[in-house]
């Protein structure tokens, strides 16, 4: 077998359909991006139709199969719209990347109820909703990738992490609890930790020059991440080449967690 053959049998997404969410910037266009460039046909869902249509521009113009689906992931109502809507354009999904999120961080003594519940909204019930909606489908099929991201704050606490840190913690048992159910039937459920990227979820910290430094000291390579540092670890996960890896969650961090 060639080289070539090998590498399409591990890794290609020829065939293969996602729906990435969060998709229009940050990480999840990262991934997007290289699940699309791998040959899967990709729906990208998001709330702003300028970013979305701006991403979608860019694939087609690499040759790629790509569509946009605006929607409000905050509402139970506009989750299951938006799965309706994503599953019309190519068909049902083999993949399901979730990374919209949203990251507000007060003060855990200023800390309303309005933002638990928005947080847990975005951050936590889209994904299961959408996970109840494809997980099935995907286990009839014989063949399904769950992918979340989640956070640093998943693991340990800092800079404020309230809400949002409780929220990831609760996803990363949400793709244990999602790879319990479906892995027997060829779906896996894992997630991708990262450490600090410079995305607009993190603007807060980005606008700290003495902060950034600290951070990307702290990573074993020196350097804080990038977005395209997502795009290998989630076309493995896609495909085939990771039939046995299930319920884990893979620090893409430079070595932050473990330094």
């Amino acid at each position: 077998m060639t080289s070539h053959s090998y590498l399409s049998e591990l890794f290609s997404l020829d065939g293969r359909v996602a729906v990435v969410t969060g998709g229009s910037s940050g990480i999840g266009r990262a991934i997007a991006g290289a699940l699309g460039r791998a040959g899967a046909s990709v729906v990208i869902v998001a709330r702003g139709e300028a970013e979305l249509a701006a991403t979608v521009d860019e694939l087609a113009a690499d040759g790629c199969r790509a569509a946009w689906v605006s929607a409000d992931l905050s509402t139970r109502d506009g989750v299951r719209a938006a799965a309706e809507q994503a599953a019309e354009v190519f068909g049902e999904p083999d993949i399901l990347v979730n990374s919209a999120g949203i990251n507000l961080r007060p003060p855990m003594d200023e800390l309303g109820e309005d933002v638990w519940d928005t947080t847990m909204a975005v951050n936590l019930e889209a994904p299961y909703l959408l996970g109840r909606r494809f997980g099935p489908g995907m286990a009839e099929r014989g063949f399904g990738r769950i992918i979340h991201i989640t956070s640093q704050q998943a693991h340990r606490a800092f800079v404020q992490s309230g809400a949002y840190g409780v929220s990831k913690g609760a996803l990363e048992s949400l793709a244990r609890s999602q790879a319990e159910a479906w892995s027997p039937y060829g779906v896996t459920c894992n997630t991708l930790v990262p450490g600090f990227v410079m995305t607009p979820l993190n603007a807060r910290l980005s606008s700290d020059p003495e902060k950034v430094a600290a951070l990307a000291a702290r990573t074993m390579v020196g350097r804080n991440g990038l977005a395209e540092d997502f795009a290998g670890a989630a076309v493995f996960l896609a495909g085939r080449a990771s039939g046995y890896v299930t319920g884990q969650a893979i620090f893409v961090d430079g070595g932050f967690s473990v330094h």
